[in-house]
């Protein structure tokens, strides 16, 4: 059983990547519906963020950082700044309508904020290109090696 367990544990810095690789595309989605409207719209009015507002702002972060998330680069700082906008996303958007997450339709936006408040923290895993460009060892759960604290 320890052996399994073992192995088990051993796959956390890859699972590591795939928690940011699946979030930086979820979130990606998100920000290409409010700022192009695709796959769909999903603007109150139908069409697509009109330039300068909350919700612009928001698609073009979540669409760079989703983005950058996906591929793992600059993980670190853009993972904090997305866990700063999913909570505003939380408390302006959501929060308002109601205490209850299952109601006033914020879990997405707490689960990411989370989820990128510890990307910060503990890097984008092995499969990111700050990997390739900084080295095997910056990457490592618990490592800070010069340019590697992306």
């Amino acid at each position: 059983m320890s052996v399994l367990i073992s192995r088990w544990r051993s796959g956390a810095p890859y699972f590591l990547s795939a928690l940011r690789i699946v979030c930086g595309f979820l979130l990606l989605q998100f920000g290409m519906a409010k700022w192009f409207a695709f796959p769909a719209s999903i603007m109150p009015d139908g069409g697509t963020a009109p330039v300068g507002s909350l919700a612009f702002v928001a698609s073009v972060l979540e669409v760079i950082g989703g983005s950058l998330l996906l591929l793992g680069l600059f993980t670190r700082p853009v993972a904090f700044v997305l866990s700063g906008e999913m909570a505003f996303a939380y408390f302006i958007g959501h929060a308002p309508n109601g205490f209850w997450t299952v109601l006033n339709q914020g879990t997405p936006a707490v689960v990411l904020c989370f989820v990128f408040f510890y990307l910060s923290a503990a890097g984008p895993g092995p499969w990111s290109v700050d990997r390739v460009l900084v080295g095997r060892s910056a990457t490592s759960p618990g490592k800070a090696v010069g340019r590697g604290d992306r």
